[in-house]
């Protein structure tokens, strides 16, 4: 069983390292990036020419704790965070995005996050 983990780690690993070999985050077009656990979700924006991250969301933060619990759970808050992301990303003028799903396949939270953002108002 170990065995089988392992594995599916490399793969995440190495779809990963191809994904970012074609995506780059510029200051005019940042890169959003989607950090899935198992409990937890997180967004950041990231500008890769100066390094430095612009914005980020999570949610262990005690605002989505009530969300978590009360609705359909881990999507609602998925959809929660690609919202404010999509805010805070505005706030900063920044409508354009590349999207970095991490080497996660796109489906459940990390699609959730996606369709918060472009409701939020990014473009990707």
């Amino acid at each position: 069983m170990k065995n089988r983990e392992k594995i599916k780690q490399q793969m995440r690993k190495r779809h990963k390292h191809r994904i970012r070999k074609k995506i780059f985050g510029t200051p005019e077009r940042p890169r959003l990036v989607v950090s899935r656990g198992n409990r937890n979700i997180t967004a950041h924006l990231v500008d890769d020419v100066s390094n430095r991250t612009l914005c980020m969301v999570s949610s262990v933060a005690g605002a989505y704790k009530a969300i978590k619990e009360s609705t359909s759970g881990k999507l609602e808050v998925s959809k929660q965070i690609g919202l404010d992301v999509a805010k805070l990303a505005q706030k900063q003028n920044i409508i354009k995005v590349v999207f970095d799903r991490n080497g996660c396949k796109y489906q459940g939270r990390v699609k959730m996050v996606a369709e918060g953002a472009r409701e939020g108002g990014l473009e990707f």
